[in-house]
């Protein structure tokens, strides 16, 4: 073997792995072909319409972002207002702070605030891939920590949770 000989082999199996990944997303994202663009619409609060459930106000408009930067951030997809593509819209139908853990005089030393987001999903070009869904995650806290101090974090690591999961239903099929 000549060292000319292993070159052409090295660089003929680099090119082979390089034209196999010629179609992967690094976002596992599998959009239909012609699909350009997708449509965010408002998610409605209406947490405060469930027994035990809270009404938070901002988290309708915190979310509705949260959903159109994900996917603007992992898809080359455009952000439209109308006539969309692909089209999410829903409803935040509970906000939820519950005891997780007691201590030994029978008072929380841990709470969770849960939310849990009913999504409609619509697939102009492959209508097969529609659904609706819920989804959810939640945070745990000190219970000696009101909401307030760390509402900001846990919003921010539900949606992280909730967008991400509703990225992989709708495009990434996990």
């Amino acid at each position: 073997m000549t060292l000319n000989f292993k070159t052409r082999i090295y660089f003929g199996l680099l090119t082979l792995i390089f034209l196999g990944c010629g179609s992967y997303s690094f976002t596992g994202a599998s959009i239909p072909e012609g699909t350009k663009t997708f449509q965010v619409n408002f998610f409605e609060n209406d947490a405060g319409n469930n027994i035990g459930s809270i009404f938070e106000p901002g988290i309708d408009r915190d979310f509705t972002q949260a959903l159109q930067n994900i996917l603007q951030n992992q898809t080359n997809l455009q952000l439209t207002s109308i006539d969309g593509d692909l089209v999410y819209e829903g409803e935040i139908i509970e906000y939820r702070v519950s005891p997780m853990t007691a201590t030994s005089d029978l008072t929380a030393s841990q709470n969770r605030l849960s939310v849990v987001i009913n999504v409609r999903f619509v697939n102009i070009k492959k209508e097969d891939d529609s659904f609706e869904r819920r989804f959810s995650f939640y945070y745990d806290y000190p219970a000696e920590v009101q909401l307030l101090n760390i509402k900001s974090e846990a919003h921010d690591i539900i949606f992280e949770r909730i967008t991400q999961d509703i990225f992989n239903a709708s495009l990434a099929k996990w």
